[in-house]
């Protein structure tokens, strides 16, 4: 047998020893993969997809339920659990050697390989001395402190990978599509610096902590929205989305399991769009981020401060959350499509180029739903209503603003011992909610409820909010979106009439769920279809009403 013939061999032992054996043993197989890479760069990329498929593999801990619905298996470990299993050590090491199969090699590297530093061969480099990068797949995997900085990646996959404690892709460089769709951010996430040479996929990820993207580059792509394609209704892909196993859905107020993975459905009749965008617990800032291609935010979600200080946008843009701060920001698409939150408008600046500035049209308000102080906030509500009375070609941008406050992520219980903080932001989403009602509900003895504080068929965009002791009697109104909403309190909606109304996506997908009594009296949801036709497969954990002979008894869906 030949020398390469011999370190061949001795590859693919490595490889089964880290499949088949435990603890140090393991441990000991992982490190000899990295040597491996070291020594012969075109095993690295073997190498890295063993030790990929080692950290997708479930873990030995103890399991609990994961989300349940279309499709989904049950019985998957959380994160937590996942890294304190039998194999935790080895776990462990496997990121370290995988990180410093990662990094570009630097002299003197390779000694101290399954520690992150870099274990490649100096002559495995392209043009300008920059490693092409890796693949790697890290779908579904969990991983504590996963430190990525410096690291080269070619395409990279982390859909519905879940991120324990600090992660960091500080300084790294995607040269192949990126994909974190569904992927969860438990601690603080880092992405500083980096660079996304192809796609940036985000859609659906969610952040837990504090998130950082300052001047990071997207040359292509950067997908912070909602489900980022469109599957027809016979496309085999579903196979793909069914085996799905996303980390459990246990933000507060809400608890729909299928949010995370809803996907857009289309048919030849009729299309439904299903998931949240990308959701932003903590505070999150993208200052100086330099966006080449579209920039897309459509229905992400920030719960905490959300800047785009300074930030460079060249392509189409959909980020109108009225809570983002845009200051100092520049556009260079012209002509491009673009939705910018209301009070902000694209005008020439000193420079010759295009910057985001305060919009004189909708004076005085100025994005005070933005503001850390409620007070400011509670007084742009009330300008905002003043705006829609006195302009009726913008009461629609009026009321998506207001819903685009009603969807920020409350990071609190909304139904437990609030502080008085937690109070006083529970009232403003009352004073929010109550702005729109008071103008949907024709006035009493008008012909159609005419006049300036009558907003006849305006659509309410409320997808995934959190909404409390919303009163909707009496209303009238266009088309309404509550997929995913969560209503706390007592919820009226008695009377009230819709263009059109949206409760769920079909089966427990994106679904609505009542925590406290409803009624739906005298209501009308849709002009076609009944109101339990409507409401499908809602949850209703306290009294509801419905005008059916067969209604469903109290706490049952």
């Amino acid at each position: 047998m030949s020398v390469g013939e011999v370190g061949v061999e001795a590859f693919r032992i490595a490889v089964r020893r880290v499949a088949e054996a435990t603890g140090a043993e393991r441990e000991d197989a992982l490190r000899r993969l990295a040597e491996f890479g070291a020594a012969d760069p075109a095993q690295r990329q073997d190498a890295a997809d063993t030790i990929c498929a080692y950290l997708r593999t479930p873990s030995a801990a103890p399991a609990v339920n994961g989300a349940a619905g279309h499709g989904r298996r049950l019985g998957q470990p959380d994160g937590a659990s996942a890294l304190d299993g039998v194999d935790g050590g080895a776990r462990r090491t496997a990121l370290r050697v995988l990180v410093g199969l990662l990094r570009p090699a630097v002299p003197g590297a390779g000694e101290n390989v399954g520690a992150g530093e870099s274990v490649g061969a100096g002559e495995d480099t392209g043009a300008g001395g920059v490693s092409p990068g890796i693949a790697v797949d890290l779908s579904g995997a969990a991983l504590v402190d996963a430190d990525f900085g410096g690291c080269e990646l070619a395409e990279a996959r982390f859909a519905d990978t879940r991120f324990l404690g600090t992660t960091s892709f500080a300084d790294a460089r995607f040269t192949g599509d990126a994909v974190f769709a569904r992927a969860v951010f438990h601690g603080t996430a880092r992405f500083d610096d980096a660079r996304f040479a192809a796609d940036a996929v985000f859609g659906r990820a969610r952040f837990r902590g504090p998130a950082s993207f300052d001047r990071v580059g997207f040359d292509a792509m950067a997908w912070f929205g909602r489900g980022e394609e469109e599957l027809w209704e016979d496309d085999p892909a579903w196979d793909a989305v069914e085996d799905v196993v996303p980390a459990p859905w246990d933000e507060p107020n809400e608890d729909d399991p299928g949010w995370p993975v809803a996907v857009l459905t289309g048919d030849y009749q009729s299309w439904e769009e299903g998931g949240d965008g990308a959701r932003f617990v903590g505070a999150v800032s993208f200052r100086s981020v330099r966006f080449d291609g579209p920039a897309w935010f459509c229905k992400a979600r920030f719960g905490a401060d959300a800047t785009f200080r300074d930030a460079r946008f060249g392509g189409p843009v959909h980020l109108d959350q009225p809570v983002v701060d845009l200051d100092g920001a520049r556009w260079a698409g012209d002509g491009e499509p673009a939705r910018w939150p209301l009070g902000r408008t694209s005008a020439p600046g000193p420079d010759g180029t295009i910057v985001l500035a305060a919009d004189r049209s909708v004076a005085p308000y100025s994005g005070q739903l933005a503001d850390r102080d409620p007070d400011i906030r509670r007084a742009g509500l009330r300008l905002l209503g003043q705006l829609g009375d006195a302009r009726p070609e913008l009461r629609q941008r009026v009321a998506d603003a207001v819903c685009g406050y009603l969807r920020v992520p409350l990071a609190f219980d909304v139904t437990g011992e609030l502080t008085p903080a937690q109070a006083g932001e529970v009232q403003l989403r009352r004073d929010a909610q109550r702005l729109l009602t008071e103008r949907l509900r024709p006035a009493p003895g008008t012909a159609g409820g005419a006049g300036a504080r009558h907003w006849p068929e305006t659509d309410l965009p409320l997808c995934g909010a959190t909404l409390v002791d919303l009163d909707l009697s009496g209303c009238r109104v266009g088309h309404a979106d509550f997929t995913g909403a969560q209503f706390h309190g007592g919820t009226r909606f008695d009377a009230s009439v819709f263009a059109a109304a949206a409760f769920q996506l079909g089966g427990p997908e994106g679904r609505a769920s009542f925590h406290g009594d409803v009624t739906f009296a005298g209501a009308r949801l849709d002009r076609w279809r009944g109101v339990r036709d409507v409401l499908g497969g809602v949850v209703f954990h306290a009294g509801a009403v419905i005008d059916d002979p067969d209604d469903p008894p109290a706490g049952k869906s």
